[in-house]
């Protein structure tokens, strides 16, 4: 393998759990929900998945408890947000706090323990082709599900009747409601399949870029796809190319240190929040494009008896 090859790995592997989580958070902040808690949920989503691994001895199972941990944890967010009407904003912040503190908690006895790796799938005749084929394809699951989830939402939103009464609840969720769409329970599916994105990057993170457990893990990737989600104005594919692009700068530290370039290992570890400060900066002065895209009922609370 070549370093080229070995580069476009890294990124890929730092990139997946970003644009996973990015567009659970897209669908449901275009339903009009501005979930804070993704930080929490992915945390969450890797202690689960690690520890469904360790005890099945599957990979695959880790997987499926990741996904179940992180839509647990988003449905007690919807719960608190739309059917008791708590600010989204705090519950949001107020879930990351809990997630972080629980998954230290609950991965107190997998700290050090050696995990177990999701494998390669490799597809037959395309995994020869070269350079793309040893990166493209020879990938683990969550790899190509986050390639399909991307089609997938894009279908769902922009071609799918489903798609557009969510976002007509994300537009106007009173104008939804008086022609009859369900909007809290719209709303509470949106949310949910936003948790189980998050915490299926949460098992990315303890399956594959890392197989092991260590307490904050995450370490503030939750955060960087609220901003990505932002910065891709509300489109699956812009989170796919912003998603990979936040990645190559994750990565750039690590292969900058391998290099023995002079540049302080701390600079370089705050290179992915800088570059999220400078998107957002950027992403401001164009005012305009933002509000045209942004979800007019985002973060409001809809209680149709009021």
């Amino acid at each position: 393998m070549s370093i080229f090859e070995a580069i476009l790995l890294t990124v890929i592997t730092a990139s997946t759990p970003l644009v996973i989580a990015a567009l659970g958070e897209l669908v449901a902040e275009r339903s009009g929900v501005l979930n804070l808690g993704v930080e929490g949920m992915m945390i969450m989503g890797a202690v689960a998945a690690f520890a469904g691994a360790q005890m099945s001895g599957s990979p695959y199972v880790g997987i499926v408890c990741g996904i179940a941990a992180g839509a647990l944890f988003s449905l007690l967010f919807a719960f608190l947000t739309l059917t008791l009407v708590a600010n989204q904003v705090a519950t949001g912040l107020a879930l990351t706090l809990l997630g972080l503190g629980a998954s230290g908690m609950l991965g107190e006895a997998y700290v050090s323990v050696p995990g177990i790796r999701l494998g390669e799938i490799v597809i037959p005749g395309l995994s020869d082709l070269p350079v793309i084929g040893h990166v493209l394809f020879r990938q683990d699951l969550i790899f190509y599900l986050s390639i399909a989830l991307v089609v997938g939402v894009s279908w769902f939103l922009f071609r799918s009747r489903a798609g557009l009464k969510l976002r007509a609840i994300g537009d106007s969720h009173g104008s939804a409601h008086a022609l009859g769409i369900q909007v809290i329970r719209t709303r509470y599916l949106a949310v949910m399949f936003g948790g189980a994105c998050a915490g299926l990057a949460g098992a990315q993170l303890s399956l594959v870029y890392t197989p092991q457990w260590a307490e904050n893990m995450s370490a503030g990737r939750g955060w960087i796809t609220l901003a990505l989600v932002v910065f891709a104005s509300w489109r699956p594919w812009r989170v796919l190319a912003g998603g990979y692009l936040f990645g190559a700068v994750t990565i750039l530290q690590l292969h900058a240190q391998a290099f023995g370039l002079g540049i302080p290992s701390q600079f370089l570890s705050m290179l992915p929040y800088a570059a999220t400060i400078v998107v957002l900066i950027i992403i401001s002065h164009n005012r305009r494009t933002t509000l045209i895209n942004t979800p007019a009922s985002l973060g409001k609370a809809f209680v149709p008896e009021r």
